[in-house]
């Protein structure tokens, strides 16, 4: 039996985390990639979870489930996932990439021709752009040497945009 399809929730102002628990309540299949924060308040550092994509839940409804989450106050609409192979396989490796305790931020301003340094690993403090990018967490970024390029392949965890 092939699981039900994904769908995106887009969630009211600071609802992903309700949604989240009412869909664990109600038996929905739902994804919420979540990151770590820190913050510092009169000295003591605080540490919580955050959603890596605010605003959106990834849950996996049946027909009558999707009827409980369109009347549900967390919702603000479902968005219908097109090309599902794809979608499912990008949230793999988001997910993989926040398993295996890299950095993950949200960064769609790490795009190709962009400029970055680099802040961690051998290369550390050199600065180069990005040639192209492979999936959520690698890109090939381009580094000049003396006049002359040489090209990197990087996680996209050991950039900082400039």
């Amino acid at each position: 039996m092939e699981p039900n399809p994904w769908v995106v929730a887009h969630t009211r102002p600071r609802c992903e985390k309700k949604l989240k628990q009412y869909c664990d309540r109600e038996g929905v299949a739902a994804t919420l990639p979540l990151v770590p924060s820190t913050h510092r308040y009169r000295g003591k550092v605080v540490v919580f979870q955050k959603p890596l994509f605010p605003g959106y839940v990834f849950l996996r409804p049946n027909h009558d489930q999707r009827r409980l989450l369109r009347c549900n106050d967390y919702v603000a609409n479902l968005l219908e996932v097109y090309d599902q192979k794809l979608f499912e396989q990008q949230l793999t490796e988001i997910l993989f990439a926040l398993d295996s305790g890299c950095e993950v931020q949200l960064a769609p301003r790490i795009g190709k021709g962009t400029r970055v340094m680099i802040k961690s690993g051998p290369l550390r403090g050199l600065e180069g752009w990005v040639e192209e990018r492979y999936g959520p967490n690698v890109v090939l970024l381009r580094l000049d040497f003396i006049g002359q390029a040489a090209a990197v392949k990087l996680d996209v965890c050991e950039l900082e945009p400039l």
